[in-house]
């Protein structure tokens, strides 16, 4: 991977040698149900790495978002080690690639960002820090995502909080931005409650604050960020294939990343569910792109 097309043109490795903090890859397929095709999420990477290039070159720039330089004065700490060649209705090899990705990162050691992909990716994702337990689970997204299957598949983008809920590694859940009908069926709702989920509404987020999401993580808690592109509102994020209106602000994303690096200790981060087909001027792509800088941003000041 060269410079160009690599996120924000972070190298590949770092060449002194030194363990980075943070590496970030893709997976452009998950696990599909049959049927359907996920084609168009696969878009999402190139999509994201190409819209990081605006700012490629400034990196040792003032960044209003954290009051300082993406790395903080301090060298490159993030690198960018690609893609895994994942395929299209390869299910299972697909979330056996994804989880070893994230094993061999955690190994390093380091914290992995994953670029998808649909949101079936954060399942194998999250099982790849079974060694890495206990972490926390905050999910960023307008959907619950509790289907135990559909169509016969238990591991496509309707089940993943059912799946990590099972993990016995996962401490505990807190799912942020639900709003309309959020792809919940009573007893689904019932089974989130059951486990103990914590369920913050995009309107309790819009009415108290990111606090209101944030209190329910243990301080000093490890944590793994699953953000769904779907979770932030259409009008700034309108490259999603179920486009919700009253969905949160950038802003308050960006606050939700910061305040979980200060309140505890973000552990890996996965952005998922940009479809570029339904993307407008590339908008979708640019800010996908910022969360992500932002995630490194507070994963390098924690």
């Amino acid at each position: 991977m060269t410079a160009s097309s690599s996120f924000l043109g972070l190298p590949h490795r770092l060449a002194d040698g030194r363990t980075p903090q943070a590496v970030i890859f893709s997976a452009a397929h998950g696990s599909t149900y049959p049927g359907k095709d996920s084609s168009g999420y696969a878009l999402a990477p190139d999509a994201i790495r190409a819209a990081s290039q605006e700012d490629a070159g400034l990196i040792e720039h003032w960044d209003f978002d954290f009051g300082g330089p993406l790395f903080a004065g301090g060298p490159v700490s993030c690198v960018d080690a690609g893609e895994i060649e994942t395929r299209m209705h390869d299910n299972e090899g697909n979330r056996a690639l994804i989880e070893a990705k994230t094993r061999e990162i955690l190994a390093l050691p380091a914290v992995p960002i994953l670029i998808g992909g649909d949101d079936s990716v954060p399942i194998p994702f999250l099982a790849g820090f079974a060694d890495h337990g206990p972490v926390w689970v905050l999910q960023i997204d307008a959907h619950i995502d509790w289907r135990d299957e559909l169509h016969g598949e238990r591991y496509g983008y309707s089940n993943p909080m059912r799946r990590v809920s099972e993990m016995p590694h996962v401490a505990g859940i807190v799912q942020v931005g639900m709003r309309g009908v959020g792809s919940a069926r009573l007893s689904e709702i019932e089974a989130a409650l059951r486990y103990g989920s914590h369920l913050v509404t995009a309107r309790e987020i819009h009415a108290a604050g990111v606090e209101a999401a944030l209190l329910h993580i243990p301080e000093g808690a490890q944590v793994v960020v699953t953000l769904d592109c779907d979770g932030l509102d259409p009008g700034i994020m309108p490259g999603v294939a179920a486009r919700t209106p009253g969905g949160l602000t950038y802003t308050q994303v960006i606050d939700l990343i910061a305040g979980l690096g200060r309140r505890a200790r973000i552990a890996g981060f996965d952005l998922v569910e940009l479809y570029p087909p339904a993307d407008i001027d590339g908008l979708s792509a640019l800010t996908a792109s910022r969360l992500l800088v932002n995630a490194i941003g507070a994963i390098v000041r924690q």
